[in-house]
Order: structure tokens, then sequence, then C-alpha cells
């Protein structure tokens, strides 16, 4: 089974689709190609990564376009044998004067929609907070993110670059107005920054997922309270080790956290970034970590319960699982 509780958007875009947007806009291709704009030749830092997943930004100010990219992600992800994938999207970078949060937040919606009627993909949009954007923004993103509850977004995140920008009391309000919609909260938290920040990311924002969440083992106290409160962590190791977060796969704390009996989820992040999908992180899980089939059930069943779904859609999932 394939669930997908951690992939973003705008790392999705194919190379073709990039190279056709630009013509379309008008406006030219990068020197050495798109598919080197957008992957990563090497590991390196967060801020580093970041840079090439805003590579294809431009392309999500055309509600259009945003339309399109949403849609193919739906349907590769339906390729790779997908049963539930949520995108996660920061649409307070795309706006334009023409337009508006509601709009790129309309659109994504409405290309998953589409795939997912294709394809018979579970998806729902995690609309992202960025670390870097002042409160006030991100106070109109959390709200244009309650508008859409129930019609296609499913949950709130914070994302960014953590190094940068660690704070999280500015965010804690627009955390609230999420929550009131009954959104899902995740956060990415503790990836470049300490273990305690996924904690403050539970207390202060009300997060049940933390992602990525690499420096937790650092802090046994941490890590045991994270335990004690079923705080979910979502993994993604191939792009953990190209933030930075880790210095290789074997270093990775995924057998660390299962220990301590952290609950985990699978991601794949930003698949063109890294050149990876959920089905080759699953399967690193048992090549690289020594997880038995046991455990990739374990996995699964984590995995539905912690999906920011309906009962309907979590009752669908968990039949699957039998």
């Amino acid at each position: 089974m394939l669930v997908n509780l951690h992939s973003h958007l705008e790392g999705r875009v194919r190379p073709e689709t990039a190279a056709e947007l630009a013509r379309l806009s008008g406006e030219p291709d990068p020197p050495e190609g798109w598919k080197r704009a957008i992957a990563l030749e090497r590991p390196g830092t967060l801020t580093e990564y970041l840079v090439k997943v805003a590579a294809t930004y431009r392309f999500f100010q055309s509600p259009e376009f945003v339309r399109r990219i949403a849609r193919e992600a739906v349907i590769d992800a339906a390729a790779s044998a997908h049963d539930h994938l949520e995108l996660r999207f920061g649409p307070a970078t795309h706006v334009t004067d023409r337009a508006g949060l509601d709009d790129i937040i309309s659109a994504a919606c409405e290309g998953m929609r589409e795939a997912a009627a294709l394809t018979g993909v579970n998806i729902g949009l995690v609309i992202a907070a960025l670390r870097h954007h002042d409160d006030e923004t991100n106070r109109g993103v959390a709200r244009a993110a309650a508008r859409a509850a129930g019609k296609g977004v499913v949950g709130f995140d914070l994302a960014g670059d953590e190094l940068l920008y660690p704070a999280l009391e500015p965010h804690a309000e627009a955390f609230a107005i999420a929550r009131a919609a009954g959104l899902g909260i995740t956060c990415h938290a503790a990836e470049a920054g300490p273990a305690a920040a996924a904690r403050q990311a539970v207390e202060l924002l009300g997060a049940t997922r933390i992602g990525h969440g690499a420096h937790i083992v650092d802090d046994p106290e941490v890590l045991s309270w994270c335990a004690d409160h079923g705080v979910v962590v979502e993994i993604c190791p191939t792009s953990n080790v190209f933030t930075g977060a880790i210095a290789s796969l074997s270093e990775h704390p995924a057998n660390r956290f299962r220990t301590a009996g952290v609950p985990l989820v699978l991601g794949d992040d930003n698949p063109m970034q890294t050149g990876t999908d959920l089905a080759h992180e699953r399967a690193l899980l048992g090549s690289a970590f020594s997880w038995s089939a046991e455990d990739l059930r374990d996995l699964d069943r984590t995995s539905v319960d912690a999906a920011f779904v309906g009962d309907d859609d979590r009752a669908r999932l968990l039949a699957k699982l039998t």
C-alpha cells in the first residue's frame, strides 16, 4: 500500500511540463535545461535545496498552470501505484494582481479532483504557510485555507527555511484559524532546527504530525515526549540526505524513532529535486533499515490513521489493508 503524507506540489513539476509552460509564457528556458535546473546533483543544505524547488515557482502564478501541474502530480502518483496522496502547497508565494489566494488554491483543488476522478487515487491538499512570510500574510493564507476546507483542502502546514526563520510564535494565530476550520495540522520542524522545535510545534501550533523531525532524536527527553503524546513523524529519508538534515542514509533516525515508540509515516517530499518517489522510499525502509513485511504493515496502518481524511475515506483505505 502507498500512502504519501508528505509531498510538495512545487516539487512535482515535470521538466517537460516546465519547458512547455515556459514556451506558453514566452519565457526563456534555463541555460542548462529544465531537468538540471530542477534536480539536485548532490546533497547540500536546506537553503540550497529550496532554491531548486523555487526554480518552477514562476509557473504557479497562473491558475490554469497550477491546475495542470496538480492534475499531473496526481496522475504521476497513480502511475506509481499510490492509494492516497496529500499534496502540500504554499500559495502565498504565487499570488499576483490577477490571481489571489482563493484562485490559486481553487485551481490546485480542481486539478487534483480531475485526476482523482480519472485514477481513483484518494487525494487531499495541505496548505502551507511559509516561515519567511509575515504573520499578516500567513493569517491570510490560513483564512483562505479555511474557506476551502471541505472543498479539497484538508490540512495546514508551516514550511520554508527553518535555518533562517526558526521562530514559531509569529505563526500561532494562523494555526488557530486553521484548527478552528477543522483542518489537520502538520508542521515542518526539527528538520534543520533543534528537537525542541518539534515539541513547540505541537504545543504552540497544535500539530499532530511533524514534517521530517530528524533532530528529535538528538534530545532523549523530547523523543520520549513525542512517543508519549503519539506525535506522528513524517519521514522522507532521501530528502533528508539532500537537505543535510542527516549525513547519510545510514544515519537516518527511522529505527531510533521506532525503538522509542514514535509513530512514523512516509513521504517523498520533492521527488523531482531528489529523483525519488514513494515506492523507492518504501523500498529503502527494507533495504537500508531492515524493516520486515510486518513493519511495513504497521507503517500502512499508522499512515491511514494519521491521514487527514474523513471517516468514509479512512474506512475505504483501511479496507485495502485487509
